[in-house]
């Protein structure tokens, strides 16, 4: 199969995320429906998070049941490394951020005041919480996302051309949820987007799933792929506890509840599609 090919199959698998985007361009939602919005995305991303640490186990299962000691233990390093460095990372980026948007802008509430927004819809700010929890959610998804490219790309390069388009249908189906994720916070902090923002962050959680499976044509290693999902990993349980923060001061409980629970589905529904797959 040619590389403009299996680019063109990781192209497809990755910007599929566009389909959930345009959420961010909803005009004043109401409060259930932001806190709605908002609990669907943790379920979501709560998926997520379990699902990219599984993968990121198995190198270092498959090695334990061989009794290959160092091998699992070096694993193991890269693993806790991979979670240190990002979940310990953007706590410290955000406290930066926070730092010089308070040095240029009226103080704001913390990331907990996405969840109390003006009356009606306003553009989102540079520097606002809710902007940034969306970037780091894109953050998060699109290093998940390098991973599954390295899969799409390997199988194709190995002449698996039908397990490679299963696996494009299945990361496509799961990715178009994952747009959906990264514009909640945004959407239910009553802040409506621009079109230019959009496109940034469908291209920041999108596009690392055509890098993915350009590098992953020509390269294969469980060491580059545990690192990327730790990394993912801990980008992703750092947004879920903002999330949460955010949840909680909406004070509607059984609304979020319900949408953790539908996020939760939906992860594990597209999750089906690409077990089907063979990955």
């Amino acid at each position: 199969m040619s590389g403009e090919k299996i680019a063109l199959l990781g192209a497809i698998a990755g910007f599929t995320i566009f389909l959930g985007l345009p959420i961010g361009r909803l005009r004043d939602p109401r409060p259930r429906t932001r806190a709605l919005l908002s609990a669907t995305a943790i379920g979501i991303l709560i998926f997520l998070m379990v699902d990219v640490l599984s993968h990121a186990w198995e190198p270092i299962d498959a090695a334990l049941s061989k009794h290959h000691a160092a091998t699992a233990a070096g694993y193991g390093a890269v693993l806790a490394a991979g979670l240190a460095a990002s979940l310990a990372g953007l706590v410290h980026f955000d406290r930066w951020i926070a730092t010089r948007t308070r040095k240029t802008s009226p103080p704001k509430d913390g990331p907990g005041a996405a969840a109390l927004p003006a009356a009606g819809t306003r553009p989102a700010p540079a520097g606002d919480p809710a902007q940034r929890l969306a970037l780091l959610i894109a953050t998060g998804i699109g290093l998940h996302n390098f991973a599954e490219g390295l899969a799409i790309g390997n199988a194709a390069a190995s002449g698996e051309l039908s397990l490679a388009v299963l696996l494009v249908v299945g990361f496509g189906a799961h990715n178009a949820t994952e747009g959906f994720g990264i514009v909640a916070p945004l959407a239910s902090a009553g802040q409506r987007l621009g079109w230019g923002r959009l496109v940034l962050l469908g291209l920041i959680g999108g596009g690392p799933t055509l890098a993915g499976t350009l590098i992953g044509q020509s390269l294969t290693s469980d060491t580059l792929g545990i690192a990327f999902l730790a990394l993912a990993a801990g980008s992703i349980l750092y947004v879920v506890i903002e999330l949460l923060a955010v949840a909680r001061a909406a004070a509607m409980k059984t609304i979020t509840t319900w949408g953790i629970l539908t996020g939760l589905i939906l992860g594990f529904a597209t999750d089906a599609i690409i077990t089907y797959a063979g990955a």
